[in-house]
């Protein structure tokens, strides 16, 4: 059986991170605002990545650290961009801005 990790784009352009055994009724349950009252609240929601992993523990583990993230951060892994979450965890984004 595998665990799939999530990412859903809400309405208002936050981030909702979660983990699943069942990826398709975990949808219809966000989308029915049924599953959780950040999502349901902020309906509606696009699937912006989903991974496999084969255990519940890692599923939850990545979650977890994911939730600590900021946006730009969430969207770097997403986007399999290693080198600019290293940038990114490192504080730099906050110095180029400044």
């Amino acid at each position: 059986m595998a665990f799939h990790l999530y990412i859903l784009e809400c309405s208002d352009g936050t981030l909702y991170v979660g983990h699943t055994d069942d990826l398709d009724e975990r949808m219809r349950q966000h989308d029915a605002g049924k599953m959780d009252a950040y999502t349901a609240k902020r309906r509606p929601l696009k699937l912006l990545h989903a991974v496999d992993f084969s255990t519940r523990y890692e599923a939850l583990t990545m979650e977890r650290q994911l939730k600590g993230w900021s946006r730009a951060k969430k969207l770097a892994y997403i986007a399999g961009d290693w080198s600019e979450i290293h940038e990114l965890a490192k504080g730099r984004h906050k110095q180029q801005r400044g």
